[in-house]
C-alpha cells in the first residue's frame, strides 16, 4: 500500500468534524472581552453560543496564564494530548494538509465545547501579533477559509480531487518543483505532506481528515513556564505555528506556514475574506521596484509549484543563496524588502515581531531575493523568495484543489537559526 494510500485510508475512517454549519462557526467565531476579564454580550448564531475569548497580558507570563486556564479545562485524556514532551519529533510534526493528529501534534479544537475553544483562542491571541494583519486575525481567517471550503464540498460546489497538472508526487506537471527529485535537496523540493509527494486536499470524500474550522489542534511541547523551554504548537490545513520560549522570552518565532484557497471568497453576511493579500502585495511592491536589469539577475533558473523549505524539510537550506543581492539596491528599494518580510514576522508578538525585524534589518545587505515564474503572483508556479542571514520567506501560487478555476496560495516562513528556537540540529 503506497504512503498516499495508507494516509487517505486512516483518515476516511476518521469522524468529520461537522457539527451542524451554523453551530460551529458560532463555537469559533468568538467575541473578544476586555483586559479585566469582564464579558461583552455572547453573540449568537444558530442554538449555539459563541463563549468569550479572554485577552490576557501581553508577554510571555500572560501567555502561561492563558496556557495554564486552557488547560484546566480539559478532562485527562484531552490535556494527554494537549500537553507533550518538547521532542524534535513533536516539534517537526507539522504540515500543510488536513491529515488530522496524523501528521501534527495536540487536541483537536473541533472535539471540544465552546468554551474551551475560546479558552485555547486565549492562548493565541495572548502569544501571537495583534491588529489587523496581525498573527492572531491571520489564523482566524484561514480556520475560516477552511470552513469555507468544508462548506463548497458539503453543498455540492467545486469539486475536490487531484490538482490539475498530474498525479501526486511529482510527475509531468505535477506537484514536485522541477529541478529535483522527491526529497528535498537543493534545487528540488519534496511536496509538501511526506515522502514522495502528497495525496491532495480534497480528494475523495472531501480531503484527508475533512475541511473544518474545527480540523485544527493546539499543544504545549513541555511545561508552560517563565523558566526552561517550551512550545506553543498550533496548527491545522493551511496553519502551522510554532513560537518557542525559553526562560521567560520568545527564542523562535518559526516555522510558520499559511496557506489559503481560495485566494479571497464573500461570507454569507456580505463580508470579503483575503486572508494573503497582504502579504501578496508587499511582494508585489519589492519586484515591481526592480528595473529590468535587476529583475533579470533575480530570477531564478528553476521554477516551483511548492515551498522549498516546508514541512518535513527542516534545515534544508540551500548552500549557496540566489537571485539578487539587496546591498545593490537603493535605500527605497531597501524599504520595500523589510515591508515585504514583515506580514510573516507579524505572526510573532509585537514585541518579538520588533526585535526580529531589526536583526532582519541588520542583516539586510546580505540577504537575497529571487524570483520564479511571472511576476504577477497570478498563475501557477510563480514564486518569490527573500533569503538572508536569517530569514527564510517563500510565497508561492498553485493551481487550485477544490477551487480548481483559481489558484491558490502557500507560504513559509523560516530562521536559519532560530527554526523551534534553535533547540534542534538538522542535517
Amino acid at each position: 500500500m503506497s504512503y498516499q494510500t495508507a494516509l487517505y485510508d486512516a483518515h476516511r475512517r476518521r469522524r468529520w468534524i461537522q457539527v451542524a454549519g451554523a453551530s460551529l462557526s458560532a463555537a469559533l467565531l468568538l467575541t473578544t472581552v476586555g483586559c479585566d476579564g469582564s464579558n461583552d454580550e455572547k453573540a449568537t448564531t444558530g442554538a449555539t453560543a459563541a463563549a468569550p475569548v479572554k485577552s490576557y497580558e501581553k508577554s510571555v507570563a500572560g501567555v502561561v496564564e492563558a496556557a495554564n486556564a486552557f488547560l484546566g479545562t480539559l478532562d485527562d485524556t484531552e490535556k494527554a494530548s494537549a500537553q507533550l514532551e518538547f521532542t524534535q519529533d513533536k516539534a517537526t510534526a507539522w504540515s500543510n494538509l488536513p491529515c488530522g493528529a496524523t501528521c501534527r501534534s495536540g487536541v483537536e479544537l473541533g472535539g471540544l465545547d465552546a468554551s474551551q475553544v475560546a479558552a485555547a483562542k486565549s492562548v493565541l491571541l495572548s502569544a501571537l501579533g495583534a491588529g489587523s494583519g496581525s498573527g492572531y486575525e491571520r489564523v482566524e481567517q484561514i480556520m475560516l477559509a477552511d470552513g469555507y471550503l468544508g462548506t463548497l464540498q458539503g453543498s455540492g460546489g467545486p469539486g475536490g480531487g487531484m490538482p490539475s497538472g498530474g498525479p501526486p508526487g511529482g510527475g509531468p506537471g505535477g506537484a514536485m518543483p522541477s529541478g529535483g527529485p522527491p526529497g528535498g535537496g537543493p534545487g528540488g523540493a519534496m511536496p509538501s505532506g511526506g515522502p514522495g509527494g502528497a495525496m491532495p486536499s480534497g480528494g475523495p470524500g472531501g480531503g484527508l481528515g475533512g475541511y473544518s474550522e474545527g480540523n485544527y489542534y493546539l499543544a504545549f511541547l513541555g511545561t508552560p513556564s517563565t523558566t526552561g523551554a517550551w512550545q506553543l504548537h498550533f496548527g491545522g490545513h493551511h496553519l502551522a505555528v510554532n513560537i518557542t520560549y525559553k526562560d521567560g522570552k520568545v527564542e523562535g518565532a518559526s516555522p510558520f506556514f499559511v496557506g489559503v484557497e481560495p485566494t479571497s471568497w464573500t461570507d454569507s453576511g456580505g463580508a470579503t475574506h483575503a486572508a494573503m493579500e497582504d502579504m501578496k502585495t508587499t511582494l508585489n511592491a519589492m519586484t515591481s521596484s526592480l528595473s529590468a536589469a535587476e529583475q533579470a539577475k533575480a530570477k531564478l533558473s528553476r521554477t516551483y509549484s511548492d515551498v522549498l523549505i516546508g514541512p518535513g524539510a527542516d534545515g534544508q537550506f540551500p548552500a549557496t543563496k540566489e537571485g539578487l543581492a539587496v546591498s545593490s539596491l537603493t535605500d527605497e528599494q531597501k524599504k520595500l524588502v523589510l515591508a515585504a518580510i514583515k506580514p510573516w514576522v507579524a505572526n510573532a508578538s509585537d514585541d518579538t515581531a520588533a526585535a526580529l525585524m531589526k536583526t532582519y534589518e541588520d542583516e539586510l545587505d546580505k540577504t537575497y531575493i529571487a524570483w520564479s515564474g511571472t511576476l504577477g503572483l497570478t498563475a501557477h508556479a510563480d514564486y518569490v523568495r527573500i533569503d538572508g542571514p536569517s530569514v527564510w520567506v517563500e510565497f508561492v501560487c498553485q493551481n487550485g484543489i477544490v477551487v480548481q478555476n483559481q489558484i491558490h496560495y502557500h507560504t513559509v516562513y523560516r530562521d536559519h537559526t532560530r527554526d523551534y528556537g534553535g533547540e534542534f540540529t538538522f542535517s
